[in-house]
């Protein structure tokens, strides 16, 4: 098999936020932020995970997501040319919890806030960052529309904080997959088959499963309207 030396130097770009599943003690290196070179797209590639961020500098790597009631945000300062993606899996913490296994990065806040103090970090200025969301679809049976929860929260984030939305693709009931290129600012959107998305759905669901395992019970659960059965 072929292999390729990435376009992206270390200096140049930057890979954050804990491992997927690291609330379950997965085994090491199990889900961990993979990049790649896909020989279809001739391109180098950043897989970005729940909980994770990836931020690009001046370089070609695409950074790469699957969503289904997640959201994905893609942050650019079109002039230094540095941006990012994230992928939360719920707007917020109930009031007064807090994140004991550094996972904040799976709930919208602490995921935006994240990627944007990375780009701003990285030379990009918070008064040029242009903005584009996607996500949100409504693809696991709870008493409240998790997409739509996320989606409201996204907007609603990018109003009060007096950022600049460009662009969005949020609701519906199938997953997506989304690539974007923080050089130019360009996102491709897949929508993916049902067949095709049940990992996703699995994925999204274990973590849910995981909050309320984790210590936050019934309550937490009942924010976004998920409970597992208990004996």
């Amino acid at each position: 098999m072929a292999t390729t030396t990435s376009t992206c130097s270390d200096r140049h770009a930057v890979i954050t936020g804990p491992a997927i599943g690291d609330q379950l003690q997965a085994p090491d290196g199990a889900d961990a932020v993979v990049s790649y070179f896909d020989a279809r797209m001739g391109a180098n590639l950043v897989k970005v995970v729940i909980g994770q961020h990836a931020v690009s500098r001046g370089d070609d790597r695409i950074l790469v997501t699957t969503l289904g009631s997640c959201v994905a945000a893609c942050v650019r300062d079109p002039v230094a040319l540095v941006g990012g993606m994230n992928h939360f899996l719920l707007p917020d913490l109930p009031e007064g919890r807090e994140e004991r296994s550094g996972g904040a990065t799976r709930y919208g806040r602490a995921a935006m806030d994240t990627l944007i103090a990375d780009i701003v970090r990285h030379g990009g200025s918070r008064d040029r960052l242009e903005i584009k969301v996607f996500g949100g679809a409504r693809v696991i049976a709870s008493r409240y529309d998790i997409g739509a929860l996320n989606a409201d929260f996204i907007l609603s984030y990018i109003r009060r904080e007096g950022l600049t939305l460009v662009g969005q693709d949020l609701g519906g009931s199938l997953a997506r997959r989304v690539f974007y290129c923080p050089a130019t600012g360009r996102v491709m959107r897949r929508v993916v088959r049902p067949e095709a998305f049940s990992d996703t759905i699995a994925q999204e669901l274990n973590f849910l499963s995981a909050y309320q395992s984790a210590g936050y019970g019934r309550a937490g659960a009942a924010m976004f309207g998920f409970e597992r059965n208990e004996e």
